[in-house]
């Protein structure tokens, strides 16, 4: 795990280069589409003021100066299998949005998808030596934790401390500069497959990018489609893209648990186009202005007229019910809301004291998709949307840029991670995320 641990330590390096530079793209690299936003850091631009104060401009005076989107080549369920095509989408949606904020950028935040993520709950305690806690004894209760032993091959993306104890007070955000003799840690660790990452790493270069950060889109979509109370008392995001369904647990603010499923709104698309025997194209129309999942009265009455083979206009016209299309996406989104359902349970989520659910992401638009998904899953689900950012284009503010938006959020906030300790990387032994959700239980 140790290079992606060092490639992250130097990219929080270049991301801060980059804020003092006063812009920075980020990249949420999908399965159908590709988005992109340019931040201006306004802050970066007030060079009298005090280096603390700066740093507190980053965080919150800042805004959007330039967005594209562009349809997403070289891509399946997250995970690049055409390099010159993938890079060729990255390129169009990069210079789209410089021709909008009208300014070159030369460094990026990415988030992605897919990528065989996994999610561990590692824990650990040491004795202070001095009494009071500093952030070098922070880092080396972090290099204390466990590391697990079944990832070979994987990398880690997110490594973040969740909960801090010192002595028998529990529940510590930030315990530097705090007395006390025993300090003991829970972290929440996301690993992805190294090589996949790599891939990703290599067609940015191709692209004449230096990468500033990378991001898990689950972890992004939680940020920006969570309410606060939602992210402090517990709630999960269902973000449904095109080729993966991501999915994110968090609780007092902190991401304690992500997945991913390989399946999404492509899939609808495809069960549409070989049950109706019409083309992706067409499929993917009717899927937007007729599709659905939850049958009305009147549904069995209103028709759809799918037309016809070229040529064939006036003797082949076809049609279908509404109910019919609904009977061809209900078994597709059934199985995906049963797929997220067995992660859900398989990391304890029914023992955090709030059980909201947040449906994001373009596939969630589907009509009647909250209600299946509250009956399939057992809890009360909602339609988010993400949060409004000065200077985001309308085009931009719907649930499928849920996770660039939430990337922009957390290029300008960043939350304190593994390697910004300096601590070493090479552990060993695992443990379970459900570490973290009995903490959670034992001591709310």
């Amino acid at each position: 795990m140790r290079v992606l641990y060092e490639s992250q330590r130097a990219m929080r390096e270049i991301r801060n280069q980059a804020l003092q530079r006063g812009t920075v793209a980020v990249l949420d690299v999908g399965t159908t589409k590709i988005a992109c936003l340019i931040i201006e850091f306004r802050g970066a631009k007030r060079q009298n003021e005090d280096p603390e104060l700066r740093s507190l401009a980053f965080q919150s005076d800042f805004g959007i100066i330039g967005a594209s989107t562009t349809q997403s080549r070289g891509i399946d369920m997250g995970e690049i299998r055409s390099m010159r095509d993938a890079e060729s989408a990255i390129r169009n949606a990069l210079q789209a949005a410089q021709r909008m904020a009208r300014t070159r950028v030369d460094h990026v935040i990415i988030c992605f998808s897919g990528a065989s993520q996994k999610s561990h709950g590692l824990g650990a305690q040491i004795k202070i030596e001095d009494t009071v806690v500093s952030e070098q004894e922070i880092g080396r209760v972090l290099a204390t934790c466990d590391m697990p032993d079944d990832d070979d091959g994987y990398d880690v993306l997110h490594a973040q401390p969740v909960n801090f104890s010192l002595d028998h007070r529990s529940g510590l955000t930030d315990p530097r500069g705090q007395v006390g003799h025993t300090l003991s840690v829970d972290m929440h660790m996301l690993t992805v497959d190294g090589t996949l990452v790599q891939t990703l790493l290599n067609c940015i270069k191709r692209c004449d990018l230096e990468v500033a950060g990378l991001a898990s889109s689950a972890y992004m979509s939680g940020i920006a489609a969570l309410v606060e109370d939602e992210q402090e008392l517990g709630a999960a995001c269902i973000d449904m893209g095109g080729g993966t369904t991501a999915l994110s647990v968090f609780m007092r603010k902190h991401m304690i648990f992500a997945d991913c499923v390989p399946i999404g709104g492509n899939s609808l698309t495809n069960d549409i186009s070989l049950g109706l025997n019409i083309g992706l194209a067409q499929a993917e129309r009717i899927k937007a202005l007729h599709g659905g999942v939850h049958l009305t009265g009147i549904d069995d009455r209103e028709i759809i007229d799918i037309g016809a083979e070229p040529g064939d206009w006036n003797n082949y016209r076809r049609s279908v019910s509404r109910s019919e299309l609904f009977g061809i996406m209900r078994p597709r989104v059934e199985e995906i809301f049963e797929e997220v359902k067995a992660r859900l349970d398989g990391a304890g989520f029914d023992h955090l004291p709030s059980q909201q659910i947040v449906l994001t992401g373009a596939g969630s638009q589907v009509p009647g998709l909250d209600l299946v998904a509250s009956r399939i899953l057992g809890y009360q689900v909602r339609l988010g949307r993400p949060m409004r950012i000065a200077g985001l284009p309308q085009s931009a503010t719907g649930p499928g840029f849920s996770a660039v938006i939430g990337l922009s959020l957390f290029a300008a906030c960043p939350q304190d991670e593994w390697w910004d300790f300096g601590m070493p990387s090479d552990r060993n032994s695992p443990l379970s995320v459900t570490r973290m959700v009995k903490w959670f239980r034992d001591n709310w």
